[in-house]
């Protein structure tokens, strides 16, 4: 079977899993903020908000499993080994929680103690469901991680609907639902990878001496990814600081819908890796291009649903109004979002540059924290530092590009020029014009960006073909 056969039939288990898991968080997305009050939404979305960095406290261990055996046959791996690794993980999971946990102790305000504790019960469950997760994810076996993913927003997604059609409008039952949910699918996933944590172990020497290397490998992807959250995490902290839990909620939920598009764009990511980790180098140099080509011209198209969608969300959640007029500015963010997550990152992790993602993560992490002061405490306006979410995440983008770039040898300026005067121009026409005639402006800016790309996309075709 080709590389390309392989690659389309683990992208097919992981677009029919996320095609559920899309559906599933879209209705959510829909029903959840329409039934729940601001401030309940709000506390919700701050929970969802903590989730995204439980990953600090696995200090790279997941990551680093994942960079060292990815693209391994998963019969060939070292079951032993594993089990040990697994169960020292877990160990430290319940040690790093109880300490969290105590400090929360200190916390004034009841529901933000409430929503530290279950982050940190989510934890204790989620990243040792991470390690068999990224242990079947670099060795291609995605039909079974998909499984795993399905059944876990299946269930939470059966557990909410009971807890909001038996009347139940507290947030806290809602995140009652999602750790059941985790625990579900916790349990499955031991269940498939049963040989990794319930085998013989190895000695403790060896097996800290292999944990020092994981943590060592992977740390740098880790902190990395936590910095690349916190660009945007910052400035969502800052609102949330400097106006209120509610507005907090409402740009949260703008956020969300603006990004779902990555749901299918981390998916295809999850198949390219392993699929990039056993080929050539001039393979890898050959099919980026085209690779970009062929992403650019799908995220920039899927702009011109900007209005219709955001009309329609108006006219279903009326007291979020006046917040979804954000998506005119955040809709961009699944562009730089989805082009990093798809290519740069999973190229810089090919190559084993994982140093680099951190660097670019953390000057924009740094420049985040200059954003945030400038737009949040001295100027206080909501609008520009939404603004300023959009720019961090472009230049985000645009630095990690160019240091793959040095890499594979690609020239990126032109094409990076045209996406940004794509972006910039939606930006202007959406914000400023609240009719139609926003999207024929943009579809007609669009129609000439493909008339200019023509040939790159006539050149993406004839290469993906042959490295089929």
């Amino acid at each position: 079977m080709s590389r390309l056969s392989d690659a389309l039939k683990n992208i097919s288990y992981t677009f029919s899993a996320n095609i559920i898991i899309l559906l599933i968080s879209g209705v959510l997305t829909l029903v959840v903020p329409k039934l729940l009050g601001p401030e309940e939404y709000g506390y919700w979305q701050l929970y969802v908000f903590y989730m995204s960095y439980v990953g600090l406290f696995h200090l790279g261990w997941c990551d680093g499993v994942y960079l060292r055996y990815g693209g391994r046959n998963y019969k060939q791996l070292d079951k032993p080994k594993f089990v040990t690794q697994f169960w020292l993980l877990f160990l430290m999971e319940c040690i790093l929680g109880t300490i969290v946990i105590f400090a929360t102790s200190m916390l004034q305000d009841g529901n933000k103690e409430f929503v530290l504790i279950m982050t940190v019960i989510y934890g204790l469950v989620i990243n040792p469901r991470y390690f068999l997760l990224f242990t079947l994810q670099g060795t291609n076996l995605i039909k079974e991680y998909a499984k795993i993913i399905i059944l876990d927003r299946v269930v939470y997604c059966a557990a909410t609907a009971v807890v909001l059609l038996c009347g139940g409008r507290d947030f806290k039952l809602l995140i009652y639902a999602d750790i059941f949910a985790r625990i579900v699918s916790m349990i499955y996933a031991v269940i498939i990878c049963k040989e990794i944590v319930f085998g013989k172990p190895t000695p403790l020497k060896p097996a800290l001496a292999e944990a020092k290397k994981n943590i060592s490998a992977g740390s740098k992807l880790m902190f990395a990814n936590i910095a690349g959250n916190l660009i945007v995490g910052v400035v969502r902290l800052g609102i949330e600081k400097q106006w209120s839990i509610e507005v907090f909620g409402k740009i949260s939920l703008t956020l969300s819908i603006s990004s779902m598009l990555l749901t299918f764009i981390s998916a295809i990511a999850m198949v390219l890796f392993p699929m990039l980790r056993r080929a050539s180098q001039d393979a890898i140099n050959d099919i980026y291009a085209s690779l970009r080509t062929c992403l650019m011209l799908i995220l920039l198209g899927v702009m011109v649903l900007y209005y219709p969608v955001k009309e329609g969300l108006s006219l279903w959640l009326p007291q979020y109004a006046e917040s979804l007029k954000y998506m005119a500015l955040l809709f961009p963010v699944c562009i730089f979002e989805s082009k990093v997550s798809m290519l740069t990152n999973t190229y810089l992790k090919t190559v084993r540059k994982e140093k680099w993602i951190l660097y670019v993560n953390l000057v924009s992490f740094l420049l985040s924290i200059a954003f945030t002061i400038i737009t949040v405490f001295v100027m206080r306006n909501l609008t520009v530092a939404i603004v300023a979410i959009v720019i961090l995440l472009a230049f985000k983008s645009i630095l990690a590009e160019y240091m793959l770039s040095k890499v594979i040898n690609i020239n990126i300026l032109k094409d990076t020029l045209y996406e940004l005067v794509l972006v910039v121009g939606f930006m202007i026409f959406s914000w400023a014009i609240h009719s139609w005639i926003s999207t024929v402006l943009y579809a007609l800016l669009y129609i000439l960006y493909l008339f200019l790309k023509k040939e790159d996309i006539k050149q993406a075709v004839v290469t993906i073909k042959r490295f089929a």
